[in-house]
Order: C-alpha cells, then structure tokens, then sequence
C-alpha cells in the first residue's frame, strides 16, 4: 500500500502540475520568447530526481541511522536493563500491531530516541544512554510508545513522500526560473548561458528555504500524533511526565545527526523565524495538548 501510495503520489504530481502549466498557457508564454522548453519532460526529469533522492534515503536509513549514532543494535540483552527495554519494546509494538522492531542504544549523554526504517514492520527504535540514566522506567515507556506511534503511524514513508513532493518542486521552479531568465531577459538562443546556471543555484537555494519551512510544519504536526500514540499506549500520565522531564533537560545540544532529529523526542525553545524550521513544537505546547485530551 506504501509503494502505491508513494507512485501515485509522485505521477499525480507530475499529471496535476503539467496540465495547470498548460491551462495557464505557461509554455505558449515561453514558445513567444523562443524558449523551447518541454515542461512535462522536465516535470518527470525532477521528479525522478526529487522521489529518487528522497526514496534512496528511506531504504538506507536504518543503516545511515546506526552509523551515525554510532547505535549498538541488542541482539541478546546482556543486563536487566536491555531486556526491559526489548521486552517492552515489543510489548508496545504487539500492542500497536506492528512488527517487532529492532531495538538498539546510541552513546549520548543527552536524554534522546528516534525511530526510522522504511517498513514499519522491520523499523529501528534506539534510545540514548542519557535516557535511560535520567529517566524514571515509566518515562522511558512512554518515549518508547511515542516513537512507536512514530512507526506505526508510518511517519518515516510520510515524510519521504513530503520531501519528495517539495524536492521536485524545488528543482521544476528553479530551472524555469533560469530558463526564463537566460532565454527571455538575457536573450540568449544557444544552451545554457550563465544566467540559467547563476538563476538556478540561487532558485535552488531560496525554494530550497521555503520547502524546508514546509516540511519542518509537517513534522511539528506529526509530533501531537506520535505524542497521542504514547499516551494511548504506555499512558497519557506516564507521556506528560516524559516530556516534563525532557523540559528541564531542555538545552543541552542534541548530539542527533541532521537527518534524524526529525524523528528524535528532544525540542530547545524556538522563536521567530527559527520557529518555522524546527522539527518539533514547544514542550509545552506539547504537553498541553496531551493534557486537552479527552
């Protein structure tokens, strides 16, 4: 269902796009400026490069995920510790009706976990030592049934679909915003001159902000989820009591890699502009609406 999801997604772009680029008579303005320029071929062209990026780094982001944390994957508990953490681990998972995920401990100081993998039914759930130090069991639970939610709520494929979405976006518009500058305002009739190549990166760059901005809501939005999805499974008193905790840990620089402090339980203070590029909304925004639940 996922991977029919994931190619509708991406040819409903494509169809969607083309046909209003057509009803707005785009290409008859570009034709009358002696732009040859074939907009659905370009259409698939960046979609092929936006989903194609976005997809490769679902498929390897368990791997990429236990390299950069440098996360030991718990293959036989070896403590009282790890096999609470498996066990309840798989408790939350039978009760989410998803598959056992495997479970593993990064080296971090700071109370954090995430949860990746491209198959909710072959996920990775890793919690740092900083967690398990500074967290009461019943806390951990409900960190350990939020990134669950995370899984179970198919988050990671969501999310590829969303930055897919906005990376061929940011390609699409930014080649035509070179084409038109190098064709119609510079004139030029042969290839590529430096306009296109000067238009584009800037494009790139500035669109490249924007989708950010858009991507960064939807993960904010998936964090109530996740969030109901602990309370529903390990407690909605044991899930506020973990994000107060996370509260008063609150600014100490997360050791998370880029690519997965999306899917992480930690949230500094943000403001302003700051605010619109931040993966999680504040804690106490948070906790009031676990609090609100009925």
């Amino acid at each position: 269902m996922r991977i029919l999801l994931f190619l509708a997604t991406n040819l409903a772009v494509i169809v969607l796009a083309s046909m209003t680029f057509r009803l707005l008579g785009f290409e008859g303005l570009l034709q009358n400026n002696g732009v040859d320029l074939n907009l659905t071929a370009l259409l698939v062209f960046c979609a092929l490069l936006g989903f194609g990026g976005s997809l490769i780094s679902l498929l390897l982001s368990k791997r990429i995920a236990k390299w950069s944390t440098r996360a030991s994957v718990i293959e036989q508990p070896r403590n009282e510790t790890e096999r609470w953490l498996v066990e309840t681990v798989g408790r939350l998972a039978k009760k989410a009706e998803i598959g056992m995920p495997e479970v593993a401990i990064f080296p971090s100081t700071e109370p954090n976990a995430f949860a990746t993998g491209a198959n909710r039914n072959s996920a990775l759930v890793a919690v740092s030592v900083g967690l398990l130090q500074n967290m009461q069991a019943d806390e951990v639970e409900a960190v350990l049934g939020h990134e669950i939610g995370h899984v179970a709520n198919g988050d990671m494929v969501t999310l590829t679909l969303i930055q897919g979405v906005v990376n061929t976006f940011v390609l699409f518009l930014a080649r035509i915003a070179g084409f038109f500058v190098d064709r119609v305002l510079m004139k030029n009739e042969q290839g590529f001159g430096i306009g296109y190549w000067i238009t584009t990166i800037v494009a790139e760059i500035v669109l490249g902000l924007l989708a950010s901005a858009i991507v960064m809501w939807f993960s904010r939005h998936r964090e109530f989820r996740a969030d109901a999805a602990g309370a529903s499974l390990a407690g909605r008193h044991k899930m506020i009591s973990a994000l107060e905790s996370l509260k008063r840990a609150q600014g100490l620089p997360s050791t998370l890699p880029d690519t997965l402090v999306a899917f992480g339980i930690s949230s500094g203070m943000r403001q302003g502009l700051r605010a619109m590029f931040s993966s999680h909304p504040p804690l106490e925004t948070r906790i009031a609406a676990l609090k609100a639940m009925v």
